[in-house]
């Protein structure tokens, strides 16, 4: 726990081989005098404090250095050009600094093993190289052909979060394929995702017999998984996710018997059966297989995989029950099943599966009783919407029960046998009929919208009672266009807490706000949106219009009430952990992926903003208000704008809305992004874009990259996490890690808020990276949180 500076004398150590000074609080710069030491073999400052530049002849003076460890630190400048003179530099460690400019050529360093550069701003060279790491810096354009002369000992390769583009490089051409990759015959980590690299995986990767990880996520790879892959007999973890791929999955990949940390094939164009060959997979923890196109049944198969911890087959187009092997999986934590084609009932033997902690089978055709042991006690881990022939389960469920959903199909029948009988009367009964319904309408009784868009049918008359005549102490929220009331609504035998969208239509835009929204949300199911019981459009006990949506009760209400809450009597204000706005902002994250990617016609919501994201008793985000939503023309271009909704009037809200829109461009999903970028700064910096200090261009988003480049997390942060966190000293509980790594997660955090809020539409990555890389950066916090807690025991 040493702090301050490092003292000047040390230069008097004439004799001072190895210094490390490792996980400290040391601030300032190196002394001068400490690089006359000639004598240094091996240098350790990582993780501390300290800043400045390191002298451009430190290659020279120091000439027997073996290692140099500045890793986290604050270091800024080039990196010494004269470390390309080091001949016995075996370790050069210089990650999570600012360093620029170019890395100097290590032509000459034979002896180098270990180069470790990544997440600095450097924009190039080794040759006994065993770790290559330069992954989280501006690298751009193709991989220079000078990577295929890298040392045939390397062991770990990693270039993901750059700017890399073109194909994955070749025989020393215009790099289109992986060939040269055949030379790196010890080559056990290859790390490229998130770049943009094209083209298609070649079948040399086969070659790679010591490969252990490979990652090529997040890129823009095309064609078929290799058959050749078959040969990467130890590899343990394969993560090709958020890629063009197509075609059959390759029974080969599931004879790969040493898979057993990861596979994931999620996010591509897949189709096809799930290869029964999955079974071979005994070991594996988490296969992930998702929003692809795969068909057919679940193979009986997936009940050897008895190591399995994570099951995710959700988004494709499965069809028939789940298979009884399933039960074999007695480990399964979560099982996502949802947004498929499965029928049948919910097997019973899920109930004896003891360590399962989240169960999803929404939006299939599952029907009949839902257990209720088990995993089926608790209604807060199991999802279930979007199955209308389900009945029973628990009352948090609001399923109707069994003996209704019998009694529903006997009346089915009979009015089946009733609309034959007045079919049987002929076209004047019909005529007839017809009169009387619309003579109904003219005597002013309030209308729904149609059964076909929402199940539940309500009139003003049952709004107005189950809000004691829409009270001002039952009023929750006052919008653009209308007020938001709570209320209890009598419906199927029991009673259901509601909240009422009442529009004032004496507003302009409200009554086309109202139908928007029903427009959006009639037709989409997600759980981390906002749930829509039912709409009404009538007329009040007055004779006036009267339009309202009715939605789920959620019982902590609104994202901005947490993140800027109000002082109300002794109670102390609420707020949010790190831990808890890292999992909204993902809640909010893949209800936009939702929406942008997942539900047909791309929906752009216009306005997301915290006040429009409410949190359920779990504190689940589930985003809302989709007043100003507009339809995107065309699945196949998600990223083309809307022409025939101009976002001409459609401001969203100020701070929030993308800078384009008001130059008058049509909206698009990128327009989403920007709003999504700066709500995921306002999270972790308690600062709204309206605040007093940003003014004339200065915006939460140049405040950030700011205080990102020079280091300075601890002024970019929310008080309330300061007081919960002290980066760079002690922490206050066990919750979160110490620094660095915790700074280091929140650095990550907040650069993909930094990317999302670019003010050039074309530079802002998309919600389906977005979700990739804050599930990834709350792993590595959950991960890192039970490594200390084990050190505490």
């Amino acid at each position: 726990m040493l702090y301050g500076s490092i003292s000047p004398h040390i230069g008097n150590l004439s004799f001072l081989k190895e210094l490390d000074l490792t996980n400290n609080s040391l601030t300032g710069e190196i002394p001068a005098s400490f690089f006359n030491l000639s004598s240094l073999t091996d240098v350790y400052f990582s993780y501390n404090q300290l800043h400045g530049n390191l002298p451009r002849n430190l290659g020279i003076s120091l000439p027997n250095l073996r290692t140099l460890d500045v890793a986290y630190n604050r270091f800024t400048g080039t990196v010494p050009p004269s470390l390309s003179n080091a001949s016995s530099l075996v370790v050069l460690q210089l990650p999570s600094n600012n360093f620029t400019g170019t890395m100097p050529s290590m032509e000459s360093s034979r002896n180098l093993m270990w180069l470790s550069i990544f997440n600095n701003s450097l924009g190039s060279g080794a040759s006994s190289l065993q770790w290559l790491l330069i992954h989280y810096n501006n690298f751009g354009g193709s991989l220079p052909k000078q990577v295929a002369n890298l040392s045939t000992g390397l062991e770990v390769l990693s270039l993901k979060g750059n700017r890399l583009s073109g194909g994955i490089p070749g025989e020393i051409q215009n790099l289109v394929s992986l060939q040269w990759l055949g030379k790196l015959q010890a080559l056990q980590q290859l790390q490229l995702s998130y770049n943009s690299i094209s083209g298609s995986i070649p079948s040399s990767i086969g070659n790679l017999t010591k490969l252990l990880g490979l990652y090529l996520s997040n890129n823009h790879l095309q064609g078929g998984i290799p058959a050749g892959i078959e040969n990467c007999r130890n590899l343990m973890t394969l993560d090709i996710s958020y890629n063009n791929l197509s075609g059959v999955i390759p029974s080969q990949i599931m004879s790969i018997s040493s898979l057993s940390r990861l596979l994931n094939l999620s996010y591509n164009h897949f189709a096809g059966a799930i290869p029964v060959e999955v079974g071979s997979l005994t070991n594996l923890e988490d296969l992930d297989l998702s929003h692809n196109a795969l068909s057919e049944e679940i193979p009986d198969s997936l009940g050897s995989c008895v190591a399995m911890e994570e099951l995710h087959l959700q988004g494709n187009l499965l069809q028939g029950t789940i298979p009884s092997s399933i039960q074999s999986l007695k480990g399964i934590r979560i099982l996502d099943v949802s947004s498929n084609n499965l029928s049948g009932q919910i097997p019973k033997f899920l109930e004896d599966i003891k360590e399962l902690q989240l169960l999803n089978m929404s939006y299939n055709d599952f029907e009949d009783e839902v257990p209720l042991g088990g995993v089926f006690k608790n209604a807060s881990i199991i999802l279930l919407d979007g199955n209308r022939k389900l009945c029973g389960g628990l009352a948090e469920l609001q399923l109707p029960s069994c003996s209704f959903r019998q009694h529903k199909k006997v009346l089915s029948h009979k009015l089946k046998i009733v609309i034959s009988t007045i079919s049987s009367l002929g076209f004047l009964t019909c005529i007839a009929s017809c009169l009387l319904i619309f003579w109904i309408k003219k005597k002013g009784k309030p209308d729904t919208i149609p059964a076909d868009d929402f199940q539940l049918q309500v009139s003003y008359h049952s709004l107005h009672k189950a809000t004691d005549g829409f009270a001002t102490t039952n009023l929750i929220g006052v919008g653009s266009f209308g007020s938001v009331y709570k209320g209890v609504l009598d419906m199927n035998e029991h009673s259901t807490t509601i909240a009422v969208k009442v529009f004032n239509l004496q507003r302009r835009g409200a009554s086309k706000s109202f139908m928007a929204e029903c427009a959006a949300l009639k037709n989409i199911r997600h759980r981390n949106l906002v749930k829509v019981l039912t709409a009404c459009s009538g007329v009040d006990h007055q004779g006036n219009d009267f339009k309202a949506l009715v939605y789920e009760f959620l019982v902590n209400g609104s994202l901005e009430d947490w993140l800027h809450p109000v002082q109300s009597g002794d109670e102390p204000p609420r707020s949010l952990n790190f831990i808890q706005r890292l999992n909204i902002s993902i809640d909010v994250a893949y209800a936009m992926n939702y929406l942008h990617h997942q539900c047909g016609t791309p929906i752009v919501h216009c306005d997301l903003k915290p006040s429009n994201v409410l949190l359920d008793e779990d504190l689940v985000g589930h985003v809302g208000d989709f007043g100003l939503a507009r339809f995107l023309p065309s699945v196949a271009d998600s990223s083309s704008t809307c022409e025939a909704s101009s976002s001409i009037g459609i401001k969203g809200t100020v701070g929030y809305a993308p800078p384009e829109y008001g130059m008058g461009h049509e909206v698009s999903v990128q327009g989403d992004v920007y709003s999504y970028g700066v709500h995921l700064l306002e999270m972790f910096t308690g600062r709204k874009p309206t605040d007093e200090a940003f003014q004339e261009g200065f915006t939460i988003h140049r405040f950030v990259r700011t205080a990102i480049s020079e280091k300075l997390v601890t002024e970019l942060l929310d008080p309330v996490l300061l007081n919960e966190l002290h980066i760079g000293g002690t922490t206050h509980n066990n919750t979160i890690p110490s620094s660095p790594k915790a700074e280091e997660i929140l650095i990550s955090i907040l650069e993909i808020g930094v990317a999302c809020s670019s003010d050039i539409p074309q530079e802002r990555i998309s919600m389906n990276e977005v979700v990739t890389r804050l599930v990834s950066s709350r792993k590595s916090f959950l991960d890192q949180s039970t490594r200390r807690r084990r050190e505490v025991r």
